[in-house]
């Protein structure tokens, strides 16, 4: 391990500020220099790497203006610049000093530590904007890194704005430039807080370490640079689980990372601030930002590593990020049965045929010059054609996309509130069955099978006829009866046509309606689930002997990762999140006949805390033997992975009972939704599902990502390519699930 040694972070004897004013007295340069010069002598043939001081604007800003830093002041704005003067100047000499004397010698290096935030402009074509955030990096950082790192002078910016800067002569302007072997930055939290003291000029501060260096970059001739100080910072409260550190260090150490690759920015070195967990200057011992815990009260002081330090660790011994769930690309193709569709939510029907035109026997006059309106001719009677299927527009417009998409099935959905209003067989709506019967039959003239969906609810419309609507919905059991006699007639109407259905579309996922309490939540996905059942048990009964269907549901299914991998209790409520989302519903049918006995028990265990007054329903013996195995495939609707962090809650909800919160990787791609692209998700949670339930069939009747591109939709593309690989992978040659 090579000595990085720092000359002054901010520890300057207490009798040069008592005796000299400290950093406003220039005879101090040359008490600094005589310092070094004794370092040098000391410790320089074992050092390769000095850093003369530390971060001069936090020492010039903050320790002789704000007095937030020691030595405390609440000086004029020109004593401010006056330390900064003096900090360069003393920076200068202990350079030329090292490079006169000790470097021919000792071979080391020399720069000083310089600090900065970034900022962004508000609009990023607007040329004010960006003026200004330039003007606030010149401020901040250029204040120190132009004398030093440029021409040996400060920024236009900061001449033209105060009078009563400093100047350099000539000769101090040539000492001092150059003065470094190599750009070390500082890009952390203490250059952001507080933030009411920072020059922001109206603009955005920003976490982007990547084009600060690019700005490095442009302003100061492509430097070599090191990271001299990175991190951030947890409350006190905080131990070892220190997550939202990984995370903020994965992003900052990734961003260094794609400057290096992709900007080709010559960063050298990274070092992570800090080892330990410290005094935090005016924060004392209210924040945290070391790799290792530290119990102040404790006697003895222990040092005991944290989640970031695990992660630090590993992210230097592979020298970088590899995707650790990942394999590589297979080249082979899925078997010649295997299903590719399309799937679409609750197709509207219409209820009258939008091309009439050969349908009516009528003949008509259009008065072009006079009303523009067409006039029936008394007595003339056409030749017509029956009614057909293709008099509806929207099935040509359908029928002509799926043609060129060349799939072997559509997925689409039935309107229940269209079929049958009244919420029974009162009324039957035999048009809108036309409508969709007609669907299915030019459909398969394409030589593509329909998967029809009976009922698609969404949270922001719960699709059912009104009737039942007014009598609780789901909350009330009639509805599943009511469902049942649905059922049966999409069966008896259209179980001719169609080989697969579903019955409910995303039941896990009504919680989003059903909310009021967790009760409620439950009770309504008691109802669905019995609702499905006897949906599946009277076409088992009734038709599958001579239509020869399969009949399953959708269950929305993301796979659940721990937020910090470290850490047993994220791994345990990322299993727990899997058991209330999935397992809730695909226990009961796939497995036991009754609901996950984790998510039971987990339940009792809050009951008995007094942190929840929830309450799983109880399925009766009757009830358990109609559920369990009504359903002949496993339906699944993936989208994305779910980062999990165990995070107890109080309270009577669904959510609540859960003790678990989402964490969103900034580093990881998303879509405009903020939906995290990973692919190997896919992959685990089909290998999760055989595992749990068994060797089924599996259906992915949802899979794909929001991309806002009219046309060139890159990410649509990169989404597909990247999980139907996984899937593959999943089928054939890693897991041998049954995907379908």
């Amino acid at each position: 391990i090579d000595p990085m040694v720092t000359l002054y972070h901010w520890d300057l004897p207490l009798m040069l500020q008592e005796k000299y004013g400290g950093w406003k007295n220039e005879s101090v340069i040359d008490i600094f220099n005589d310092y070094a010069t004794f370092c040098f002598q000391t410790f320089g043939d074992r050092v390769k790497y000095w850093i003369t001081m530390h971060n001069p604007y936090l020492v010039a800003w903050h320790g002789y203006g704000t007095g937030i830093h020691a030595p405390g002041e609440r000086g004029k704005i020109t004593t401010i610049y006056s330390v900064g003067h003096n900090l360069i100047k003393a920076h200068a000499k202990v350079w030329h000093n090292y490079k006169k004397r000790f470097q021919p010698s000792q071979k080391g290096m020399m720069s000083i530590v310089l600090g900065s935030h970034w900022i962004e402009p508000n609009k990023s074509e607007d040329a004010l904007d960006i003026s200004k955030c330039q003007q606030s990096m010149e401020r901040v950082l250029g204040w120190f890194a132009k004398p030093i790192h440029g021409d040996g002078d400060y920024p236009e910016e900061l001449k033209n704005e105060f009078s009563f800067l400093p100047r350099f002569t000539e000769d101090e302007k040539n000492y001092i430039k150059g003065t470094a072997d190599f750009f070390a930055f500082s890009f952390g939290p203490n250059n952001f807080k507080p933030p009411n003291t920072l020059p922001k000029m109206g603009q955005n501060l920003s976490l982007n370490l990547r084009e600060v260096l690019n700005w490095i970059k442009l302003e100061y001739n492509s430097p070599r640079i090191l990271i001299a100080e990175n991190g951030w910072f947890t409350d006190s409260h905080v131990k070892t689980d220190d997550t939202t550190a990984i995370y903020m260090m994965k992003n900052f150490i990734n961003k260094v990372l794609q400057a290096i690759k992709y900007d080709n920015i010559d960063v050298f070195g990274y070092t992570a601030w800090s080892l330990l967990d410290g005094f935090e200057w005016q924060h004392a011992y209210n924040i945290r930002r070391g790799l290792f815990y530290v119990d102040f009260k404790s006697e003895k002081k222990e040092r005991i590593p944290k989640s970031s330090a695990l992660y630090y660790k590993q992210i230097i011994q592979e020298n970088g990020f590899f995707p650790r769930e990942s394999t590589p690309s297979l080249q082979a193709q899925f078997s010649c049965d295997f299903s590719w569709g399309i799937t679409e939510s609750v197709l509207k029907a219409e209820s009258v045929a939008s091309s009439p035109q050969f349908c009516d026997s009528s003949l008509y006059l259009w008065n072009v010059t006079g009303d523009g309106l067409l006039h029936k001719v008394k007595g003339v009677k056409l030749k017509t054609r029956p009614a057909q299927c293709t008099d509806f527009v929207s099935i040509k417009k359908q029928l002509d996309l799926l043609e060129k998409m060349k799939v072997t099935h559509y997925r689409f959905a039935l309107d229940w509130s269209l079929i049958l209003p009244n919420g029974d067989l009162s009324v039957v709506n035999r048009q809108v069955l036309r409508y969709y019967r007609c669907v299915v039959s030019e459909v398969l003239k394409l030589n593509v099978q329909s998967m029809v969906t009976l009922y698609y609810p969404t949270h922001a419309y719960l699709g059912l006829p009104g009737p039942l609507l007014q009598t609780g919905g789901w909350l009330n059991q009639s509805t599943a009866y009511a469902f049942q006699d649905y059922a049966a007639l999409c069966f008896q109407e259209l179980g001719d046509l169609v080989k697969l259905w579903i019955t409910i579309n995303e039941p896990n996922r009504l919680s989003d309606v059903y909310n009021r309490s967790s009760n409620d939540t439950y009770r309504a996905a008691h109802n669905l689930l019995i609702a499905h059942a006897m949906a599946w048990k009277i076409y088992d009964e009734q038709y599958r002997s001579f239509q020869y269907g399969k009949v399953s549901l959708s269950l929305h299914s993301d796979w659940a990762e721990p937020a910090n991998p470290y850490l047993e209790s994220h791994s345990k409520a990322a299993n727990r999140f899997l058991q209330f989302e999935i397992g809730w519903f695909a226990d009961p049918i796939f497995k036991t006949g009754d609901y996950p006995a984790t998510m039971r028990e987990y339940i009792g265990f809050k009951n008995r805390k007094g942190l929840s007054y929830s309450s799983l329903p109880s399925f009766t013996s009757q009830e358990k033997q109609l559920v369990k195995g009504a359903a002949d495939f496993y339906a699944l609707n993936h989208f994305t992975t779910r980062f999990v962090i165990h995070e107890p809650q109080n309270g009577s909800q669904y959510e609540f009972d859960r003790d678990i919160q989402f964490l969103q990787d900034i580093t990881c791609l998303s879509s405009p939704s903020r939906l995290a692209v990973v692919p190997w998700g896919v992959r685990k949670v089909l290998r999760w599902i055989k595992k749990t339930y068994g060797d089924i069939d599996v259906y992915i009747t949802a899979n794909g990502i929001d991309d806002q591109s009219l046309d060139n939709d890159e990410l649509r593309n990169y989404y597909l390519g990247k999980y139907v690989q996984e899937v593959l992978k999943g089928e054939y040659m890693i897991d041998s699930s049954s995907s379908q």
